[in-house]
């Protein structure tokens, strides 16, 4: 293997640090006995070394995408702090030639049957609940936090999102609330608990079900909180006072946004709020942007996924007949609970690894890494959006947001 790798970096390697002066240094062979730099340094930051020949192509035209898949696939090994890692990625995939960032752009669209969303679901969320419980805080939300004041812990950060969103929602005690992607339980155990609502919660992840209907039958809350293994397409008996659908939106899929919202605005009682809180594109073309990385998460984390800008997002609300009056961008607050799972997933390697293959561990470790990078870099953004139905009167809604904040 030695020789080809050596034909095939030397040029590439010239070419790199012809661009970017990097603190890189690649090895290959026995022990790593061969080695090249991609810059001028006293230390490299981050080493590359490549295990495969089959690797080659992967890092000569290097964009986030194929760096990702080398890694996961093991063809590379990659020695570092995961700051220092994704900021080689990122600036080895400003050298990629100028085809391959427009191919990073495209976005695919999906079918979203409900059998493919109930199949890429639970590839993605029925991992383990004992996997997720290593990284994520003490209620397992997975989903972004709110720092109110910054220097929260992520069990605090968790609990007071849950509070700002069923406080922004004026929950009242009575009221009937439907959760819409509920995961492992936490909203709608605490709507019941504080709020006094009567729940129910939909998931299609069966771990996530069985763990949820757990925690309520151990709260003493049947009576008041239903869990359902269900599509939200399903759901029939409406009305509800308030819906809450928290990180779910991003597996509906664009060309259904529409429809979404349409149902959403079937189920709402006459003068109901719902909210919906996601992840969207910084791409006003509802695309990849800058380096990409899209394939990468569609291959390996989030099958069918797609990311919407906040523009779609409203046009389509609208659409679906309902009328956004509250609009508020958490991207900081994401980029906060990211890098604080990306440090729990790194501070408990040694029990996460004997949970899942090497494989699904790398992908894990560079999908946390990445968001936090990604969310800090506004190349993704996330929207909480209160929304009710179109047409009606003013009359009824707040004079300030000064409601969101009460105590």
């Amino acid at each position: 293997m030695g020789s080809i790798v050596e034909r095939a970096l030397l040029p590439w390697a010239q070419r790199v640090k012809s661009r970017v002066n990097l603190p890189v240094r690649l090895s290959w062979g026995e022990r790593g006995a061969s080695s090249l730099s991609l810059g001028e340094f006293d230390a490299p930051q981050v080493e590359i070394r490549v295990r495969d020949a089959s690797a080659l192509p992967l890092l000569i035209d290097p964009g986030l995408d194929t760096l990702g898949q080398a890694y996961v696939e093991g063809l590379i090994d990659v020695d570092g702090s995961m700051a220092d890692i994704l900021a080689v990625a990122h600036r080895l995939a400003e050298t990629a030639e100028p085809e391959a960032g427009l191919l990073g752009r495209l976005r695919r669209r999906f079918a979203h049957t409900r059998e493919s969303d109930s199949q890429a679901i639970q590839y993605h969320y029925d991992v383990s609940n004992a996997f997720y419980a290593q990284w994520l805080d003490e209620r397992m939300v997975y989903s972004c936090g709110y720092f109110e004041n910054g220097d929260e812990t992520l069990d605090e950060a968790q609990l007071k999102k849950i509070d700002h969103i069923l406080t922004k929602i004026q929950l009242q005690p009575g009221q009937r609330l439907l959760d819409i992607g509920c995961g492992w339980g936490a909203l709608v155990l605490r709507a019941a608990q504080k709020f006094g609502a009567h729940c129910v919660g939909v998931t299609l992840s069966k771990n996530q079900h069985e763990l949820a209907r757990e925690r309520v039958k151990a709260a003493g809350l049947e009576d008041r909180i239903d869990i359902r293994l269900q599509d939200y397409r399903d759901v029939k008996d409406g009305p509800f006072d308030r819906i809450t659908s928290v990180g779910m939106f991003e597996h509906v899929g664009l060309n259904h946004l529409a429809a979404y919202f349409g149902h959403i605005r079937s189920l709402l009682k006459p003068g109901g709020w719902a909210m919906n809180h996601g992840i969207t594109s910084t791409d006003a073309q509802d695309g990849e942007t800058r380096h990409g990385g899209g394939t990468f998460i569609d291959r390996y984390v989030f099958p069918q996924g797609e990311l919407p800008h906040i523009g779609t997002v409203l046009r389509t609300m609208q659409e679906g007949g309902l009328e956004a009056f509250d609009i508020e961008s958490l991207r900081r607050h994401y980029m906060r609970t990211t890098q604080l799972w990306s440090e729990a997933f790194e501070a408990r390697t040694a029990q996460i690894k004997p949970l899942v293959d090497e494989r699904k561990w790398r992908i894990w470790r560079v999908y946390l890494a990445g968001c936090a990078w990604a969310f800090e870099h506004d190349e993704v953004s996330i929207y909480q959006v209160i929304c009710r139905a179109a047409g009606q009167p003013a009359q009824g809604l707040p004079w300030s947001r000064k409601w969101i904040y009460a105590r």
